[in-house]
């Protein structure tokens, strides 16, 4: 009996095994034996009988179930509607996609602050299906890692490596400071700032001193003229007795940039007059801040004839304070008897007893402040022809003043004091003319205690009779001024062409002989080279 109930148990085995397969119900023999009428289309046998619903209580029965209730799941709530959930602020991808990081590495603890619901749809049975084994510790999400039990060798000799260099840095840093502060000897010239009591002794302020006076040194290199003295040593009979500074740009000319014409130059009005009539005077130097090789060209052509002696450019200034500075101590020529005329006060601020500050020129035409350089010709010829022994005090004077204008000013009172004295007595030479004068232009110099009765001009004729004529001494200067002027001026027109040409002249063969030069140096050290192999 056992053995007939097990084989009907297996029977209904096979037939639900079937139906879930297929889907079909077990038909008796007669219709599984049927043959197939193929005389005419068929109705689907499963679908009149309904042999293709799962059988209740099986799988596909129960998958069946769980998707119709994911379908008729309710939308979920809306933010406002869960007090517990505010709403968060969409990510700014104005500046690129959000990183996520923390969500794939610091995904426990925001699993732990915000717990996830399951859907229904991943409920079977009351079994959420989404639940996970809780992490062991040590997972990743709170494992702490040991760096060093991740470093290769190779990592480890870097270290090394690393370490031996700051080391050495390190010493090399303490060798040089000890190396700069040392103590000098008697061989070694000390610099101008340290004073003489720090350049021996081992106390941390004199150190210090040292060290930073050697540094001061270095840097000097970059930050100090190219020559302690910029000018040569020239007698001062040979030369004019008195120095004029000149600036270039906004002075003597004014450079323009246009995207239609590109870099434009202008020369100064009067400016050939300016330096061909106190080249009388004067030793011309021309300073500018621009670098040498950028100002040439402008000069040549500014200067043909060379009335300006030296031209120094930025190599020749001073750098302090991100400016440059242009320090007349290293012109090699007295500061008493040196004069400067710039645009800008920065230029001039080691030494600005010595500065006359004129407005920049624009290089418009009708701009208002084209004659001031002219105008200052009066004031300086009649400084250098008075023999001013010191020209600080004279400009000290002019302070917070116009100079031409203030001159002027003190010109016209000495013509009136002279016009009075010929007056009072026509008969009588005034005495003591001469120093009255120039003290009354504020100036002091060798002649004001000769007396006028003893000096006579360049031309031969006498100040005495200047005075008889109620000429003023400064008046007298600028006529014989005047007269060397034009016979300069004659000479440039009689002659200038040939000068030019002669002085092009020079240069050519000057460069024809440094080629040929150069060109026997290079062969002389070719053959010497293979005559040595």
């Amino acid at each position: 009996m056992p053995s007939a109930a097990n084989q009907a148990n297996r029977a209904e085995d096979a037939a639900r095994m079937q139906t879930s397969i297929d889907g079909t119900r077990p038909q008796d023999a007669s219709a599984r034996q049927a043959p197939l009428d193929n005389t005419g289309p068929q109705e689907p046998i499963a679908q009149k009988t309904d042999a293709d619903e799962p059988v209740p209580g099986s799988a596909r029965d129960q998958a069946w179930e769980a998707q119709a209730q994911a379908e008729n799941t309710p939308p979920p709530p809306e933010p406002h509607d869960t007090p517990t959930q505010p709403q968060q602020p969409l990510p700014d991808l104005r500046q690129g996609l959000p990183s996520t990081f923390d969500i794939e590495f610091g995904g426990r603890t925001r699993d732990a602050e915000q717990p996830r619901h399951p859907r229904p749809s991943e409920q079977t049975d009351g079994v959420d299906v989404t639940t996970t084994t809780p992490r062991e510790d040590g997972d990743r999400g709170d494992r702490s890692y040991d760096r060093s039990a991740y470093e290769t060798s190779l990592d480890r000799r870097r270290a090394q490596m690393a370490n031996w260099l700051y080391a050495g840095i390190l010493f090399t840093a303490l060798t040089g400071a000890f190396y700069l502060s040392r103590p000098y000897n008697a061989r070694e010239e000390v610099p101008s700032g340290l004073l003489p009591e720090d350049a021996d002794g081992w106390s941390p302020g004199k150190l210090y001193a040292r060290m930073r006076a050697r540094l001061g040194n270095q840097m000097g290199y970059y930050t100090e003229p190219t020559f302690p003295k910029l000018l040569p040593e020239i007698p001062v009979d040979q030369r004019q007795p008195y120095t004029l500074v000149l600036s270039l740009e906004d002075l003597m000319i004014h450079s323009t940039w246009d995207r239609k014409n590109g870099y434009r130059t202008a020369k100064r009005p009067g400016i050939d007059y300016f330096i061909r009539y106190l080249s009388q005077y004067y030793e011309l130097v021309l300073f500018t801040s621009v670098p040498l090789s950028m100002a040439d060209p402008v000069i040549k052509k500014l200067d043909p004839y060379h009335f300006i002696m030296w031209p120094l450019g930025r190599e020749a200034t001073k750098y302090e304070g991100g400016e440059y500075v242009k320090d007349l101590s290293y012109l090699n020529r007295p500061l008493s008897k040196t004069l400067i005329i710039d645009t800008k006060a920065g230029h001039v601020r080691n030494q600005p007893e010595n500065a006359i500050i004129l407005p920049k020129w624009s290089g418009e035409v009708g701009d208002e402040r084209t004659g001031d350089l002219v105008r200052l010709i009066p004031f300086l010829e009649n400084l250098a022809a008075m023999g001013t022994e010191d020209v600080r005090p004279v400009l000290k004077s002019f302070e917070g003043k116009e100079i031409s204008l203030e001159f002027a000013r003190r010109e016209q009172a000495a013509r009136e004091q002279l016009a009075a004295q010929n007056a009072a007595d026509s008969s009588r030479r005034p005495r003591r003319s001469l120093g009255s004068l120039s003290s009354a232009f504020g100036l002091g110099g060798a002649g004001g205690a000769a007396g006028g009765g003893g000096m006579v001009l360049a031309d031969g004729q006498s100040v005495a009779s200047g005075y008889a004529q109620g000429k003023t001494l400064s008046d007298q200067i600028r006529e014989q001024g005047q007269k060397q002027y034009e016979a300069i001026e004659a000479q440039i027109r009689e002659h200038g062409a040939q000068w030019l040409r002669e002085e092009e002249e020079e240069q050519r063969k000057a460069m024809e002989v440094q080629v040929r030069d150069m060109k026997k140096g290079a062969f002389g050290w070719f053959g010497g080279k293979k005559e040595g192999e």
